[in-house]
């Protein structure tokens, strides 16, 4: 018989996967709009490696900080856990919108998830063609090989809307200007985000609550897997494409398995296997509250998801404000 000490089971791991991803937000918390990203940063990573390592998991992260960044790092390859337990993958960003957190804007974020060993794609640090949608609709109705427009208008059909009525989440950057242009020719409206692109692709998920039905664009690809963790457990599909700017990206992409340069990555192919995701918010957003300090406590909320059962629970915690 199986050692059922070292057996993987998301329902006994999730309570204690949410509360890594409150002590992050919780440290970093402390310098919302201190105007310091690597301190708050510092914060969130110190402290969700502190309950990383109270976990009875023997846990490698697969998914960590980028050097990109030159931030501290919980780094890929990184063990963590009390070494007794099952052998887990981990993907996490300890502070998800560092720059949100310092400027005190919308949607930052302290966000983890783990699945069973070898379950999450062991992305380089580069980045990623993204392409995300909610739950709901016929499979490929909008790919990667569309067109920006092709997409708009392929979703209002299967949505039974006009173009006009589609709303897509855009990460404000300048090479996303030939996207954006063409979307605006469509009719469609545009959320232009500045920073987190792990809650925008969220926010598909949610398209009643928060108006977005598709996410398009590039950013990093780390980030493309933990959104993707996310949508396994809410449902929708996702699409990414690493892109490589250089000879030197693609041998990172070598060192971590990849071998097809070119090939699309569906939502299956980047989360393999069930996992569990939490989020805690550091300032207010459209997936949770931010935390806040209440009569000398400090409270958050989590969004905690289990892709087996499809679970999304929302925990609010309170601790004294030290």
């Amino acid at each position: 018989m199986p050692n059922t000490d070292t057996l993987y089971s998301d329902r006994m791991l999730s309570l204690g996967l949410a509360r890594v991803s409150e002590q992050a937000a919780i440290a970093a918390a402390k310098l919302v709009g201190a105007g310091d990203e690597k301190a708050a940063d510092q914060a969130a990573v110190d402290a969700m490696r502190t309950q990383l390592n109270k976990l009875d998991i023997r846990g490698r992260i697969v998914i960590g900080e980028g050097e990109r960044d030159e931030a501290p790092m919980l780094y890929i390859g990184e063990e963590v856990g009390k070494g007794t337990g099952p052998e887990v993958d981990i993907a996490l960003d300890p502070l998800e919108g560092t720059t949100l957190c310092a400027k005190d804007m919308p949607n930052s974020l302290a966000v983890i998830a783990m699945g069973p060993k070898g379950s999450m794609l062991y992305a380089p640090d580069t980045y990623m063609e993204k392409l995300a949608i909610g739950p709901g609709y016929p499979k490929d109705v909008v790919t990667l090989d569309m067109t920006p427009a092709e997409r708009v208008q392929a979703l209002a059909a299967a949505k039974g809307v006009e173009p006009e009525d589609i709303m897509v989440c855009v990460l404000e950057r300048p090479r996303h200007e030939a996207i954006i242009r063409e979307l605006r020719e469509t009719g469609a409206h545009i959320r232009l985000i500045t920073d987190g692109d792990v809650a925008g692709i969220i926010h598909c998920a949610e398209t009643e609550k928060t108006g977005i039905d598709m996410y398009m664009g590039s950013g990093g690809a780390p980030e493309g897997v933990l959104a993707a963790a996310a949508l396994k457990c809410m449902g929708g599909q996702m699409y990414g494409q690493l892109i490589f700017r250089n000879e030197d990206e693609r041998a990172r992409a070598r060192k971590t398995g990849v071998k097809d340069f070119d090939r699309i990555y569906a939502l299956d192919d980047l989360v393999t296997d069930d996992v569990i995701f939490a989020a805690t918010g550091v300032t207010d957003g459209s997936v949770v509250s931010g935390a806040r300090r209440v009569d000398g406590y400090l409270e958050t909320e989590t969004i905690l998801m289990r892709s087996k059962t499809g679970s999304v629970r929302r925990l609010f915690y309170r601790q004294r404000n030290q």
